[in-house]
């Protein structure tokens, strides 16, 4: 176990599990997270290995005996037939039938139906009514001649959730953890292994989980398929549901006029509505009335009289193009159907206090799950429901004050972002003013997205200037990446002509600036002093437009970084020497030399690959040579060179995030622009030298 398995396991005995256990007992079962994490809640909520094995033989055991499977559903009624009562694992839904005046419940994988169930059992569990629940029930088989009754007896239903929470006990666990450590717990507690991803990324997936403690909170997250954006929905909570957009109708979201029946967004804490995307979709305009007014007043009204709502609502949709396709030809909600893009369904997207930015998350790999320890998922999701009666809100305010630029409707939407993710962080409080102003930041930085993009859509927005003051009176300006990444094509208009040339001329924001030519000489580089930072997530990075125009013309390079050791640290000096050959004359030769440090485990590995780097350098005009300090003293990460410039890197050459090394297939491992960012800064000084 890591440091961090053991002190989950010390702080919160009982309610945490090992997260690789849902894959070892799942098999074939098609169940949600939750309801298997419930039954190892029960057997493995331990770190103890021996009673880790007997309890997952016991939870496939309960799984083979009593989960029904479709294709073996005649089988288990008939075990019920011969033994008269056996207990099964099943999605169960409750209607009414008015007609006889009774409650009748369906099991989904068994296919029985008109199962009687008491009035007690539905006002304890009101769910049953609407969207179906996971349950361990008895149930009985008593066959009579009446035509009109069924064999099917329920004896006893038992919702798989979680039935008592000790909120203070959970708010002094938290108070043992620094913030790191409680979000890579809240990391591994969804499913995925914090060590593969970086600090904004792990913010992204915790923003996920604010609609489950945060009263009516209305999300959108647009990206690529496979990068997990439904996986939270399904499999994460038993008070959440995830439906089809296509299937998204007024009657089963709101209220169905002909049954009177109440729809989702009165039952469930979170309605997400996956598939939401899809420009050739053409959604009710009934519904987008209704859920306008719902997601401005948290109520509706089909002549029945204002209804009243909490559900928070999560619109979920893959885009089909990349960033900046979308900003140069129109906006990043272009995917969305036409309905919401027009004067009514504007109103919808105006009402989003959020914008995920789905594009920043890689595809699902294996190793971007979990293996350690994290809560039991249903234990955490009552935690984050009891929550929801809290506001934190003003938690900024006494430190922060927003721009008066910004409007209630802004205001609002950056509010409810922040009141969640202090609440998912912060529960005890404790937080610092740099822990307040990142999230800050973040919400700010959601809700921008929406504004900027509902600009784009319709010129009659105002502008609105995101930015806040500290309380010694410093201005301080929100952008979002994708601003910071693309300006020219994010700041264009939609209607703008398009004027490409200079666009194609002008780098990246941070990097060198690029002068202007006639199209037919080359743009003129422009060096200068300067310090430049870069975000997590940051795409468009290579060593090429960091460094090159600096490299240019040096005869003697110089790389300081201790931190040259494993194989994808090795790989990123292979590709700046590479970087070095293309910018330097075929005849010329360059002297590079490494100072770095030498690994106390993997020292034969860097003897050999500096060795074979040497020798194929040699063949290309590089003279690579290196050292190793002995000291250990050195921190400092920079290339030098005899041009006189000084390129310090705070993170020295490791500046890009996990990538697929060995799929030579995948574009981020072939051109370094693909890839994604870690935060960093690098600060170009002139210190002399022969220029």
């Amino acid at each position: 176990m890591s440091s961090l398995d053991a002190k989950i396991n010390q702080h919160f005995p009982g309610v945490v599990v090992r997260k690789d256990l849902v894959k070892a007992v799942k098999g074939n079962a098609i169940v949600p997270s939750y309801v298997l994490e419930y039954l190892l809640g029960q057997y493995c909520a331990t770190d103890d290995e021996a009673t880790i094995e007997t309890g997952i033989s016991t939870v496939k055991e309960i799984l083979a005996k009593h989960y029904v499977h479709r294709n073996e559903a005649g089988l288990i009624r008939s075990n019920i037939k011969e033994k008269g009562r056996y207990k099964v694992i099943d999605k169960v839904t409750v209607s009414l039938n008015d007609s006889r005046d009774v409650y009748e419940a369906e099991f989904e994988n068994l296919g029985i139906k008109k199962v009687l169930v008491d009035s007690g059992t539905i006002k304890k569990h009101p769910k049953l009514l609407v969207g179906g629940v996971w349950c361990i029930c008895d149930i009985e088989y008593d066959f009579s001649e009446d035509g009109q009754s069924t064999p099917w007896v329920l004896l006893s239903l038992k919702p798989i959730q979680l039935s008592s929470l000790d909120y203070d006990a959970y708010l002094e666990g938290r108070k043992q953890f620094t913030t790191s450590e409680w979000i890579d717990v809240l990391m591994q507690s969804i499913g995925l292994n914090p060590e593969a991803f970086g600090r904004r990324s792990k913010l992204i997936q915790l923003v996920r989980l604010i609609p489950f403690c945060e009263r009516n909170y209305n999300l959108i997250e647009l990206g690529p398929k496979g990068t997990g954006k439904s996986h939270v929905y399904s499999e994460f909570s038993p008070h959440g549901t995830l439906v089809s957009g296509g299937e998204a109708t007024l009657a089963k979201l709101f209220i169905n006029n002909t049954t009177g029946k109440i729809g989702l967004v009165g039952y469930w804490d979170v309605v997400a509505m996956d598939e939401f995307a899809g420009s050739g979709k053409k959604p009710d305009i009934k519904l987008i009335d209704t859920l306008k007014n719902y997601m401005a007043n948290k109520s509706f009204n089909r002549g029945t009289g204002p209804q009243g709502a909490e559900a928070s609502m999560v619109f979920i949709g893959n885009t089909s193009h990349n960033v900046p396709y979308m900003l140069k030809h129109e906006h990043l909600f272009m995917d969305l159907p036409e309905t919401y893009r027009n004067s009514d369904g504007q109103a919808i997207l105006d009402r989003l206090h959020c914008f995920l930015p789905g594009w920043e998350m890689d595809n699902l790999r294996n190793d971007m799950f979990s293996t350690g320890f994290g809560f039991v998922v249903d234990y955490l999701a009552e935690v984050l429901r009891s929550l929801r009666s809290y506001d934190f809100s003003d938690r900024y305010q006494d430190r922060f004050t927003l721009s008066s630029d910004i409007s209630t409707r802004d205001r609002d939407g950056i509010n409810k972002t922040f009141s969640g993710l202090m609440k998912i962080l912060f529960p005890h409080g404790g937080e610092t003013e740099e822990e307040v102003e990142e999230i800050l930041r973040f919400s700010m930085e959601g809700r921008k997205r929406v504004k900027d993009q509902l600009m784009r859509v319709d010129s009659t927005y105002a502008t609105v200037n995101f930015s806040y003051q500290s309380a010694g009176g410093e201005n301080q300006q929100v952008t979002t990446l994708e601003e910071e990444e693309y300006p020219a094509y994010y700041h264009k208009k939609i209607n703008d002509e398009d004027d490409v040339k200079d666009v194609d001329l002008a780098a990246p924001e941070g990097f060198a600036a690029v002068k202007s030519q006639p199209v037919a000489s080359a743009p003129q580089v422009i060096l200068e002093e300067k310090h430049i930072t870069f975000q997590e997530n940051q795409k468009g990075v290579s060593y090429e437009l960091l460094f090159g125009p600096y490299l240019k013309d040096a005869t003697k390079i110089t790389i300081t970084d201790p931190y040259i050791r494993l194989f994808y640290q090795i790989r990123n000096l292979m590709e700046l020497l590479e970087l070095i050959v293309k910018t330097k004359a075929e005849e010329d030769e360059i002297s590079v030399h490494l100072v770095t440090s030498r690994d106390e485990f993997k020292g034969e590995l860097q003897d050999e690959s500096f060795e074979k780097m040497r020798s194929s350098a040699d063949t290309v005009g590089i003279n690579f040579t290196w050292e190793f300090d002995e000291t250990g003293t050195i921190h400092a990460r920079h290339i030098v060179t005899d041009t006189g410039w000084k390129i310090s890197l705070d993170r020295g050459l490791d500046i890009f995030q996990h990538y697929e090394m060995n799929d030579v297939f995948a574009f981020a491992n072939r051109l370094q622009k693909y890839r994604s960012s870690k935060a960093f800064e690098a600060t170009f000084i002139r210190y002399g030298g022969n220029q």
